[in-house]
């Protein structure tokens, strides 16, 4: 997870890590819902990042009576949730610039194609 580039594992560690950074103590069902992964996707992302050391699970009893997980960011969790927000700005900022000159383009070749300027904010 130390490259510049940020993949998609990248982006799913770093929304788990911003659920878990919450303190909501979401299950993993929740996480799926709120994120829109499969469950068993949000199983092997928690398992993951317990596995790296960033976040650990603990046993509680919910009012259900039932046994669930906490799960809470270790000291390198929250390092590493910092860098993974640095670089998912970052990633979110270049796709915008990117996005804004495609949108200059596709309004030139418009203007350029029907002789009209299109007046569309950007």
């Amino acid at each position: 997870m130390n490259s510049d580039r940020f993949h998609a594992l990248d982006e799913f560690y770093f929304k788990l890590l911003r659920e878990v950074a919450n303190g909501d103590n979401p299950s993993q069902r929740k996480l799926s819902g709120k994120l829109g992964l499969s469950l068993g996707k949000v199983n092997f992302i928690v398992n993951s990042l317990i596995k790296k050391g960033l976040i650990k699970a603990e046993h509680f009893k919910n009012s259900n009576n039932k046994l669930a997980y906490m799960y809470i960011l270790t000291p390198n969790g929250i390092n590493q949730k910092i860098e993974l927000t640095q670089r998912f700005l970052r990633n979110k900022m270049d796709e915008y610039e990117a996005l804004k000159e495609e949108i200059e383009v596709i309004k030139k070749d418009i203007a350029e194609t029907n002789g009209t300027d299109l007046n569309l904010p950007v």
